[in-house]
């Protein structure tokens, strides 16, 4: 019982100082909230996309214009050819349709293929005009327009979004508040008393734990009434994945923490930590877009495993037994930073 007193005191401390903090229940509960509604609402389902095409004038541009005009996903306008090279480098139109020696049917695409709906523009230019002349496919086909729950961006989005949450909420609610305690000379006063550093440092992890385990149900039910996404897995294991996550990251907050003397340099080293995260693990758009020899480091990294098994039992309702490697991952990166923090840590230097 002696052991667990210190605990209780210094997690009780943090709900304390929580709930006397207004604008930190906005931070934790809120803004996850309103992040998802945005995004939501960006990436919802919509109308097929439309492409930005430029015609370069020519004698027969009005021609091309008024047969692109009938193409549904097609946007023509007219300009001369050099205003229109302006605009295909800056990412007003999509595609450029020169005519060549005055022909209708004798053109020149300019476009950048590595440009998000430059090649689909020219695909679709092309396939318009060519039916216009009288192409006839051989095999018939229909598009069949996917939009089931979870096969949506918006179901592929929320486990990121979970994931990326407790990312930030580890990092910055335990080593944003363990530097703003040594700033404060609050630390100091600590070191007088029976408690250790193992004691300081697993009560802020209990109080971190108690904030974010509300939080990702009410963002898990958020996004189940207003965008219907779906929970497929089981609700206990998503708990225990959670858990997890939250440990795992109160951790790395604790070893970022552990000698930061000013909350700019705490910032600073979140910073660097989180940012590779962010643009690698895949909470927006999945990690296999990058080159295949980056996936095992990519795999490795703390969130990928969250993100991944979030998914897995989120989307695919998987058993959480199916999870060893993002389990073990997981487990890694809590005890190993864990054992680092309470090596280094300082009440104040």
């Amino acid at each position: 019982m002696k052991t667990l007193s210190p605990i209780s005191a210094i997690t009780l401390a943090r709900l304390r100082e929580f709930i006397r903090r207004p604008e930190t229940l906005f931070w934790v509960y809120f803004f996850p909230v309103l992040m998802i509604v945005v995004l939501g609402i960006a990436f919802r389902n919509q109308t097929a996309e439309k492409f930005d095409v430029d015609v370069a004038k020519s004698p027969v541009s009005e021609s091309l214009l008024e047969k692109l005009s009938t193409a549904p996903q097609i946007r023509p306008h007219l300009f001369e050819a050099a205003e229109s090279r302006a605009r295909l480098r800056t990412g007003k139109t999509n595609l450029i349709i020169a005519p060549k020696s005055g022909s209708a049917n004798d053109l020149d695409y300019t476009f950048d293929p590595t440009r998000p709906g430059s090649l689909t523009a020219r695909n679709l230019v092309d396939d318009h005009l060519q039916r216009l002349l009288g192409r006839v496919d051989v095999i018939q086909s229909e598009n069949i327009r996917f939009a089931e729950p979870g096969g949506r961006y918006v179901d592929f989005l929320v486990p990121g979004l979970l994931a990326m949450g407790l990312m930030g909420g580890g990092l910055w609610g335990i080593g944003f508040a363990i530097v703003d305690m040594r700033i404060r000379k609050l630390l100091k006063r600590l070191m007088a008393t029976p408690m250790t550093r193992s004691h300081f440092l697993l009560g802020m992890m209990a109080s971190r734990l108690i904030f974010m385990v509300p939080q990702i149900v009410i963002l898990l039910l958020f996004s189940y009434w207003i965008f219907d996404v779906r929970i497929y897995g089981n609700w206990l294991s998503i708990l225990i994945v959670v858990l997890i996550g939250a440990v795992e990251f109160s951790v790395i907050g604790l070893l970022v923490a552990a000698r930061a003397q000013t909350l700019e340099t705490v910032s600073g080293l979140m910073n660097v930590v989180m940012l590779p995260m962010y643009t690698l693990c895949g909470i927006f758009f999945s990690y296999e877009r990058f080159p295949a020899i980056s996936h095992p480091f990519i795999k490795l990294l703390p969130l990928t495993p969250l993100i991944d098994s979030l998914r897995a039992l989120i989307l695919d309702g998987k058993s959480i037994f199916s999870l060893g490697p993002e389990l073990l991952i997981m487990s890694g990166w809590c005890v190993v930073p864990f054992v680092v923090a309470l090596w280094i840590f300082r009440w104040n230097d």
